[in-house]
């Protein structure tokens, strides 16, 4: 990426190739959460927008949903997957913490000789990865690069707090990124990160440490949410980065045709939408029958809206994740698909 007079152009040629994703057959719908904890329909879908999310089974984990989204991808669009040479997964439920999940996706499909790393930025981790696999191909010393988002959130949600089961789902998401000829327009356009760590420990799950900083923490192996605080600071802190990145790229909201956000719940969207000018009816979610999925909440998302016609090549796309961390993560495409 170039600096020149206060704005930003990509030099990479990558682009988007492929596109697939996968959600498991089971339904968590709000009348099974009523007899489960002490809430109801209407209220989870007013404060959410949330009315069903999918479940992975007992025995399916991420790498499982990982595989089905790599096939999907190939199905569809009949790629070959031999000739990758580098593999990114962002996931805050790998199975194991190694080997890591795109080792897991390496030995599946047999892909020889690739780069194989994981991801873990929460829900910005997706378009993380994007930006990643971007700069892999800028440096030339990539071509191929498969790119997947998934979560097993299931696997790690409280069911007895009636604030966070309401929100998490599973599913998966998967892309491959190549790099294209220099005389073909740029479908990488911009980047922006940000992150406020300071503000990291009202949004974790524990591990080793028995502290953030100077916060102790549970260590139940759940996901533990200060649900207003991570509120406050996504209707606050997200517009500012997103005004920040259209500044940065001299677009306005309404030259977007599409926003592709981390689905968090409803009240943030509109929030966002409210405060950046970007109308929500351009505003791409998967929320209502997925629920949150964090780092698969985007190329879900991405696929439903190719696959409906929505999505259609030479269109300007916002992808913007953020959560966890507390991070953000945005990317500008050109879609080429």
């Amino acid at each position: 990426m170039n600096r020149q007079d206060g704005n930003f152009t990509y030099t990479t040629t990558a682009r988007i190739t492929a596109i697939g994703s996968y959600l498991p057959e089971r339904k968590l719908t709000n009348a099974d959460l009523e007899n489960m904890v002490e809430t109801s329909d209407e209220w989870i879908v007013q404060r959410t927008g949330i009315r069903e999310r999918r479940i992975a089974a007992q025995g399916e984990f991420t790498s499982d949903m990982c595989f089905a989204a790599v096939r999907s991808m190939v199905e569809e669009y009949r790629v070959e997957l031999k000739d990758v040479d580098y593999i990114i997964v962002a996931t805050t439920t790998p199975d194991t913490f190694f080997p890591q999940m795109a080792a897991r996706v390496q030995a599946e499909f047999g892909i020889g000789g690739s780069g194989a790393v994981d991801v873990q930025a929460a829900c910005a981790g997706f378009v993380a990865a994007l930006q990643l696999a971007g700069g892999l191909i800028a440096t030339g010393m990539h071509r191929k690069i498969l790119v997947i988002g998934a979560e097993a959130l299931s696997k790690i949600t409280d069911y007895t707090d009636r604030t966070t089961c309401i929100l998490f789902g599973d599913g998966a998401g998967a892309v491959l990124v190549e790099a294209g000829s220099a005389d073909e327009p740029a479908s990488w356009l911009s980047t922006i990160a940000l992150t406020d760590g300071e503000e990291g420990h009202h949004l974790y799950r524990s591990s080793l440490a028995p502290n953030i900083g100077e916060m102790a923490v549970e260590q139940n192996g759940f996901i533990v949410q200060n649900g207003r605080a991570v509120y406050r600071w996504a209707i606050s802190r997200v517009p500012e980065g997103i005004e920040q990145f259209l500044a940065q790229t001299g677009i306005a909201a309404q030259d977007l045709d599409w926003f592709v956000p981390h689905n968090p719940n409803i009240r943030i969207l509109e929030a966002v939408s409210e405060r950046t000018g970007i109308p929500l009816e351009k505003t791409l979610s998967t929320l209502a029958y997925t629920g949150n999925t964090s780092a698969a909440s985007i190329p879900i998302a991405l696929h439903q809206a190719v696959r409906d016609g929505r999505i259609r090549s030479g269109q300007l796309l916002m992808l913007y994740g953020f959560g966890g961390g507390l991070s953000q993560a945005g990317l500008l495409l050109r879609w080429a698909l």
